[in-house]
């Protein structure tokens, strides 16, 4: 007798506060301990959760420059570790990335530590990205993994013609196209960006992505507390990271006035 799989319903969040975890260890910019690094992360979860995000993305956004889809047990259990202590801080979901395309690692870290969703870039179709070619698409053995492990409560949100890659190999398919393929391999929800980080998704691509399938559609880059109000008439959610930080950049410390600023956009859409 099988069971019905209760997963994560991606729908049921609209903000999305991204944490950027500091450099993990063995990367070039290491220089704290997983302890700390956890620590830090969650006194910015907290801070986030408690302006009133739905939830938090766990990322290890300064690990650049990023290795392809294989990068070591040691990023994966400092990722568990800031994961788990992000989850036990808040009360909101809590989601993991792990850059570069590690969705294998991402699904038994969010696993582990509790979390709801992850994602996943090279989850459908080939692209060229700064760290080499996603040639092959881990729809098929992902998919096949979080049944493996017991983790299909686990939502996947698949990058749709993600920033920072070329994407000449599927230059003949439209985002229309590319959504739709994205839904058929078994995607949670669809992610839609502009060409590099803080670069804003165009509404043109929002509006096809949304017209393709019926899966959420979360827009990935470039969202500002300008932007905020037209987006989520457009758009199921929105993932923020740049504009929340000093100076509007996602290297810098969050910053308390740019986070007080975008909540209340949200509050008056």
């Amino acid at each position: 007798m099988t069971h019905p799989i209760h997963r994560f319903d991606s729908s049921s969040i609209a903000t999305i506060g991204m944490v950027h975890l500091r450099p993990l260890p063995g990367t070039p910019r290491d220089s704290q301990g997983p302890e700390v690094i956890a620590s830090t992360a969650v006194g910015e979860a907290r801070m986030l959760a408690d302006a009133g995000f739905d939830a938090i993305l766990v990322e290890n956004m300064h690990d650049l420059p990023y290795l392809l889809r294989s990068v070591g047990p040691e990023i994966v259990a400092s990722m568990a570790v800031a994961t788990k202590a992000v989850v036990d801080a808040v009360t909101i979901p809590v989601g993991v990335q792990i850059l570069a395309g590690a969705n294998h690692a991402a699904i038994a870290v969010a696993h582990a530590a509790g979390a709801q969703f992850i994602r996943a870039e090279g989850f459908a179709y080939a692209s060229v990205a700064d760290e080499g070619i996603f040639a092959e698409a881990d729809a098929g053995p992902l998919l096949r993994y979080r049944r493996a492990i017991g983790a299909e409560h686990i939502a996947i949100w698949a990058d749709v013609r993600k920033k920072h890659s070329a994407h000449a190999l599927t230059a003949d398919l439209s985002m229309a196209d590319l959504v739709s393929g994205t839904h058929f391999a078994g995607a949670d929800a669809v992610i839609v960006t502009g060409p590099h980080t803080g670069s804003p998704a165009s509404d043109v691509d929002i509006d096809a992505a949304r017209a393709a399938s019926p899966l959420p559609v979360m827009v990935g880059s470039g969202v500002t507390a300008e932007s905020l109000p037209g987006l989520l008439n457009r758009a199921s959610g929105v993932i923020v990271g740049s504009t929340l930080k000093v100076d509007g950049r996602w290297e810098n410390e969050l910053d308390p006035a740019r986070i007080s600023r975008f909540i209340k956009a949200r509050h008056g859409h």
